[in-house]
């Protein structure tokens, strides 16, 4: 699936969808990842969010926890340490509401451009997860099909082995089966 038929479009969204986490059950992106997309400076970006803060509720932008940012750093492939290597203030997570709100606030054509691109990224996550959804469902109601199936199969079979077995087990010997087995 390519965007717009550009194949440039898709590395950019495959690029994006690489940025997005999961923490708190929600989607998020990292201020400094949406700096980075929107060539700006972090400090500059954080400043933005600071004077609009009444366009971002909870539920659009949070601050992570210590907790939450070590367990992403540890994702982090090309994690560095040292000093000044990472910034001395927890990132904010911003929600898919929160990017798009961002958009609004950092008026650039690049903002504008970045912020379409990052909903179409949050867009087809959610369709992928709906298919992977949808997949698991059939999945499990062809296993549940499977063994119905392989059940009345082996009915027949355990009931004619129950019966050999019962006549193996416990019964006597008839006179003419003792008569034959002497001959």
């Amino acid at each position: 699936m390519t965007l717009n038929g550009n194949p440039k479009n898709m590395t950019n969204l495959i690029g994006i969808q690489e940025k997005i986490y999961e923490v708190r059950a929600q989607k998020i992106m990292l201020d400094f990842d949406l700096a980075e997309l929107y060539l700006v400076e972090t400090k500059v970006l954080n400043q933005a969010v600071k004077r609009n803060a009444d366009r971002f509720p909870k539920d659009f932008l949070f601050r992570l926890t210590k907790k939450e940012w070590n367990f992403l750093r540890s994702q982090f492939v090309t994690l560095e340490k040292g000093r000044g290597k990472y910034s001395k203030y927890l990132p904010y997570a911003f929600t898919e509401h929160g990017v798009t709100m961002l958009a609004n606030i950092l008026k650039s054509k690049r903002a504008v451009r970045m912020s379409i691109a990052v909903v179409r990224a949050f867009i087809s996550l959610k369709q992928l997860a709906l298919q992977h959804k949808e997949f698991a469902a059939r999945l499990d109601e062809l296993r549940k099909e499977l063994h119905e199936r392989i059940g009345e199969f082996m009915m027949p079979l355990k009931t004619c082995s129950t019966k050999k077995q019962k006549r193996r087990t416990g019964t006597k010997a008839k006179e003419s089966d003792i008569a034959r087995a002497d001959i």
